[in-house]
């Protein structure tokens, strides 16, 4: 019995292989990923979703981020990209900081996600008058310039400095400043759950002395009422900082801003809550009028300026506003 039906498979595959043949290098073809990234519209999320806060006030409406739809490039997307105005083809260099690889920038992306989360929550907490404490500090390396001269690396968590302990970014500039130029300091890191120590030298560029780094710095924090974030492994970046950080704070008081309306947006936030500028305006603008949201948050400045220049060409029906710090979405929110 086994024998007749390995026969009939046998007989089976051998009349058909010319088939098989062109599906597998159809399917080797068409998956085949080109050393290029797509970059396409993307769709909206209600940041309430990533949320979770004790006790926390629900809304009519909704804050959302507006997000770039990322993409490997295949002949499938490639073709689509070409044929597209609203896909762009990026070559992998082009998404990269001088001396970085793609794995430097997808740990840079993931800590600038955990550094806006921390930063947005203590803004908001701190809006709506509740208890937040920062806990501690964590101080990562997050890119290393070209010209720098150390032997440090992406993802290393600074513990010390020339002996004195780092909790935050002052501090580092701090021991820094007392330095000169030339000097080679001694920097305790922990790097893959091991605490080892790397060199860095110092240099002077338009007066200031550097390391030739870029810090991330995320706090741990103890709030009242507590709080939990759900972000998935596919989300990252600082750009929902400033629509994480009214999410918070909507959630925190009796008042609801968002009056029912769909409300999108983009922005960092810093600890002052100053909003800065972020990159793929059209993308996100774009997402935002095709899933019909009402009002449109971007950073002012060129952000603001390229937005309204899109909604005036395309005569998208949105509501742009130019947003600086936490306070003009806050007020402008209080006033619709």
């Amino acid at each position: 019995m086994i024998t007749k039906v390995y026969d009939k498979v046998k007989q089976f595959l051998i009349e058909n292989i010319r088939f098989f043949t062109i599906l597998i290098v159809l399917g080797v073809v068409l998956t085949y990923e080109f050393p290029y990234y797509i970059d396409a519209p993307g769709g909206l999320l209600d940041v309430s979703e990533r949320i979770e806060i004790e006790g926390g006030y629900q809304s009519e409406g909704s804050f959302n981020l507006a997000y770039v739809s990322e993409l490997k490039a295949t002949i499938p997307t490639l073709l689509i990209a070409y044929f597209s105005p609203s896909w762009d083809i990026l070559k992998e260099e082009d998404m990269l900081y001088d001396n970085e690889t793609m794995k430097e920038l997808i740990f840079r992306d993931k800590i600038l996600l955990e550094e806006a989360i921390s930063n947005a929550t203590i803004v908001g907490y701190e809006k709506a008058g509740k208890k937040v404490d920062i806990n501690s500090e964590k101080i990562y390396i997050s890119y290393i310039d070209e010209e720098a001269i150390t032997t440090l690396a992406v993802g290393d968590q600074i513990l010390e400095v020339e002996g004195k302990t780092i909790k935050s970014k002052d501090d580092l500039s701090e021991v820094i400043n007392t330095l000169k130029a030339g000097d080679e300091i001694t920097i305790k890191v922990l790097a893959d759950e091991k605490e080892i120590f790397r060199t860095a030298t110092i240099q002077n560029i338009e007066g200031k002395n550097i390391v030739g780094v870029l810090l991330s710095q995320v706090a741990q924090l103890d709030t009242d009422p507590t709080i939990k974030f759900h972000f998935t492994n596919s989300e990252s970046g600082p750009s929902g900082g400033l629509m994480t950080a009214l999410s918070i704070y909507n959630m925190l008081i009796e008042d609801d801003l968002t009056k029912g309306h769909t409300i999108v947006g983009t922005g960092t936030i810093d600890l002052d809550g100053t909003v800065g500028s972020i990159g793929g305006v059209k993308y996100k603008l774009k997402g935002a009028v095709k899933k019909k949201a009402e009002i449109f948050f971007v950073p002012a400045g060129e952000n603001y300026e390229e937005a309204v220049e899109l909604k005036e060409k395309n005569n998208y029906k949105i509501e742009i506003v130019s947003i600086s710090h936490i306070d003009e979405a806050i007020e402008y929110l209080k006033n619709l």
